[in-house]
């Protein structure tokens, strides 16, 4: 096992840390679970859940069901049929979560993820909250813009004026569309939408939920209709919304640093394929001042293969363990490069196969 240790003091980019308890309740009319935060310095939420598969349900309807999107539920649970899962199969409900980094106010939506955090106004003498959702995003071509942004307007069973460039692509595959779509059950916007304020981006539901966990639309964000019918009642005007992109994150609970890996977008293999730079510095700004090891192979695995589950890769140290600043970078440095060397490698060793 390679360890490396650091020693900085965490910080969070919310004026307020709040970080996350154990107490978990259901949402009224939808799927979405409600984390109350505390303030013990755990950044990691929820439990992993497992479920049996009944004979009258695809995978799909048990991602529906338990607040999961197509993504999610084909991570961990690569070897069960999509539509006929066994019968009292096991499946993995992915029910655990890493927080992004950004701030905890408003909405904040991880395209990688595929996953929505909604931060609820913090209410004078209570703890903070934390409401998790599914998302549908923009397919290659079409990428949800990354963006710090607010809700300008909300509007229930909305008409959809498709634009000319998304009317031309439905003519060519011979599937014209009108001018303007009322609301309805054709209607791909759903019954509700909140807008962003950049105008031509929506947060709404849809006419077709298998698309949740999928990058199918045209860069707007879905969620599933009883979803999207809860936030919308939530959710304020000016409501900030924080649109980023984490494929990796860490966190930490119980003193057990934690690395969340999901798969990165097409458009940036450049940025995150073979290379564990991108994790070493995410290490680095979290756990700041803290003092730590990590097992770096752990680390490698976990983003060589990735799950969408919070995976252990180390641990905080007592503040005793201190080391100088340089060996500290001096050797973060040299198993980056040792692991982007092997990353590299295996990678043409996959390619000469």
């Amino acid at each position: 096992m390679m360890f490396f240790r650091k020693n900085r003091e965490m910080k969070r980019t919310d004026k307020v840390v709040i970080l996350l308890g154990l107490l978990i309740c259901s949402l009224p009319n939808a799927h979405a679970t409600r984390y109350v935060l505390s303030d013990s310095g755990d950044t990691l939420v929820g439990e992993i859940i497992k479920v049996k598969a009944d004979q009258s349900e695809t995978l799909l309807d048990i991602a529906r069901r338990n607040g999961f999107g197509y993504q999610d539920m084909k991570l961990v649970n690569p070897d069960v049929d999509t539509w006929l899962p066994v019968h009292g199969e096991e499946v993995t409900l992915p029910a655990q979560f890493i927080l992004p980094v950004a701030p905890m106010r408003g909405i904040v939506l991880n395209i990688p993820e595929m996953r929505l955090y909604y931060y609820p106004p913090k209410m004078k003498g209570k703890p903070q909250e934390v409401i998790t959702y599914p998302l549908g995003i923009g397919r290659e071509g079409w990428s949800t813009p990354y963006m710090k942004t607010k809700i300008i307007e909300k509007k229930t069973n909305p008409n959809w004026y498709p634009p000319e460039s998304i009317r031309k692509e439905h003519e060519a595959a011979g599937d014209p569309l009108p001018k303007i779509v009322k609301a309805g059950p054709d209607n791909p916007l759903g019954a509700f939408a909140m807008r962003l304020g950049k105008p031509d981006y929506l947060i709404h539901g849809t006419n077709k939920p298998y698309g949740i966990g999928m990058r199918v639309s045209h860069g707007c964000i879905r969620l599933y209709p009883e979803d999207i019918e809860a936030l919308f009642s939530e959710v304020s005007l000016r409501t900030p919304v924080n649109i980023i992109n984490q494929p990796y994150k860490v966190g930490v609970k119980d003193n057990i640093i934690y690395l969340e890996a999901h798969p990165f977008l097409d458009e940036d293999i450049e940025k995150y394929e073979n290379n564990l730079t991108s994790v070493v510095a995410l290490i680095i700004d979290m756990l700041n001042d803290e003092d730590y090891e990590l097992d770096w192979s752990a680390a490698y695995d976990a983003i060589k293969s990735p799950s969408g589950l919070p995976i252990a890769i180390g641990r905080l140290l007592p503040k005793v363990m201190q080391a100088k600043v340089g060996e500290r970078l001096s050797k973060v440095l040299t198993q980056a490069e040792k692991f982007n060397l092997q990353l590299q490698l295996d990678s043409q060793i996959i390619i000469s196969d």
